[in-house]
């Protein structure tokens, strides 16, 4: 049977973990031993190695009924910071902390979920067909970890991935394809007081260039965004370098070129009139997501969901996650959400009542 309490006490066990992007050697090791106490022969890759990590993707096979198309199911177990010491509170039904750092329902919820679903398989007994189980690491970071998992140790096309914001019932149907920009400019050096007219400030070439961007949200499927920006030294010494990180989001391809490339001629404008050079560094961190509701995948979820009384919410988002590469790589996931919210903040909360459900969905999914 299924079990309430083991459910949130696995994910208290989960969450007092510290684990970080590039971070999770602990929360991996505890995985492990996990699954390997329930009988199961995980492997650990060592992506983590490629990005400057100490964990890796963890990868499960649990045997049953052959199957033409095993269904995968996959969380992250990288947290956003603050969470070191996670202090797990019970208020009425809803989980939250002590205000001091995020509690990890992104993406832990996931992987508690996905861990009661088959503890309740397992103790049952009853018949069913193969199925995986992954476990990424660095997934807040542009998904470093599903970027470097080899996805010949993994034959499956078809994911559920409960790491979705948003109300019980949400799957996302579409999600952007991204580029994030390091842009360098330099311009001269010279004394602000004494002789201004010899140097290039590299921030007012900056500044001319972001000034013609365009920042937020440009129409209803792309987005842009500045996130940092750095440089110079002093009041009276004419700045010579500066560099800004910037990002562009759209779930059409035409659209994030198209925007990519005025961002860059914005910059390079701005140089050529102030006499500056650039370094102009762009990646695609990953694909557009999409997901049709005429997919095995889409129609078996939602099914599972119905059943267990959860009314289906189709949604489109402007996020990315592991799922958005895996899509790259022709593979279909159901992203849905574990009822998780204020995500990436210290105010971050789940409500147990959606855990339970969503773990009976995932449940009712692995038992067909």
């Amino acid at each position: 049977m299924l079990n309430k309490e083991r459910l949130k006490n696995v994910f208290y066990d989960m969450v007092k973990i510290y684990s970080p992007s590039k971070g999770e050697g602990e929360i991996c090791a505890w995985v492990m031993d996990y699954l390997r106490a329930r009988g199961l022969e995980p492997e650990i890759d060592e992506a983590g190695k490629a990005y400057g990590g100490n964990g890796g993707n963890i990868i499960v096979h649990v045997p049953g009924e052959k199957a033409d198309d095993p269904i995968c199911f996959m969380g992250h177990l990288d947290q956003i910071e603050p969470c070191k010491n996670v202090n797990p509170i019970m208020d009425g039904s809803v989980i939250r902390t002590d205000g001091t750092t995020t509690l990890g329902a992104d993406n832990k919820s996931a992987a508690a979920s996905i861990f009661e679903a088959y503890e309740d398989l397992r103790e049952s007994g009853v018949a069913h067909k193969e199925f995986y189980m992954l476990f990424s690491v660095s997934e807040e970071i542009n998904m470093q970890g599903v970027k470097h998992l080899d996805p010949k140790r993994l034959p499956c096309k078809s994911f559920v991935v409960p790491d979705a914001t948003g109300p019980l019932g949400t799957i996302i149907t579409a999600a952007p394809a991204a580029n994030v920009m390091k842009v360098t400019i330099k311009g001269r050096t010279a004394h602000a007081g004494i002789e201004p007219e010899k140097g290039i400030n590299a921030i007012v070439a900056a500044s001319k260039a972001i000034a013609k961007m365009h920042i937020g949200r440009i129409d209803f499927e792309t987005t842009s965004n500045i996130g940092h920006i750095e440089g110079g030294t002093a009041t009276n010494i004419v700045t010579d370098s500066v560099w800004f990180t910037a990002e562009i989001r759209s779930r059409s391809d035409d659209k994030l070129a198209a925007e990519t490339a005025y961002m860059e001629k914005c910059v390079r404008d701005a140089c050529a009139e102030m006499g500056a050079e650039c370094v102009w560094e762009c990646e695609h961190v990953y694909p557009r997501f999409v997901l049709g509701e005429d997919s095995p995948i889409y129609k078996r979820v939602t099914e599972a969901m119905k059943a267990e009384g959860v009314a289906p919410i189709p949604t489109v988002t402007g996020g990315g996650f592991d799922a958005s590469v895996l899509c790259g790589l022709g593979c279909e996931s159901a992203v849905i959400s574990t009822g998780m919210k204020d995500v990436h903040t210290k105010a971050e909360s789940i409500d147990l009542e959606d855990m339970w459900k969503i773990t009976h969905v995932i449940s009712r999914l692995m038992r067909s």
